[in-house]
């Protein structure tokens, strides 16, 4: 049995916990194929960029724990992850996924609902008359 490199991504409200070993390719999330996991070939790209940056594609199996948000999240939080676990497993991956933006993480979160009002922004309408 191979050795595992362990990354954590996180994305939103998402967190993905990723573990890489030499292998041939599969990616499992949440003990299923991440072609059936994810609906749209948006996510599907998504999670696999940094394989694809560094031409990685078919010499690692991976696999994914992940929970919290929507899927969209999700692919976020295991880009991030799997960036993080190759750095790890090689060091002379960092200055590549770094220059990518992979290894940033996307702090971007939904803005909190305020009172007397529908949702964050969004005010009651106001009449005229």
């Amino acid at each position: 049995m191979g050795k595992y490199y362990w990354g954590t991504g996180r994305r939103k409200t998402s967190v993905a916990r990723v573990r890489i070993k030499a292998g041939s390719g599969n990616i499992e999330v949440n003990d299923e194929k991440y072609d059936e996991y994810f609906q749209t070939k948006k996510q599907k790209d998504l999670v696999m960029q940094p394989l694809n940056l560094l031409n990685m594609q078919d010499r690692y199996d991976i696999f994914v724990n992940v929970n919290g948000g929507g899927l969209n999240g999700q692919a976020g939080a295991i880009r991030h992850g799997l960036s993080r676990a190759l750095v790890e497993m090689d060091e002379s991956l960092r200055n590549e996924l770094k220059q990518a933006g992979f290894l940033k993480r996307d702090d971007r979160m939904k803005e909190r609902r305020k009172y007397g009002r529908k949702k964050a922004r969004k005010r009651k309408q106001t009449s005229k008359r």
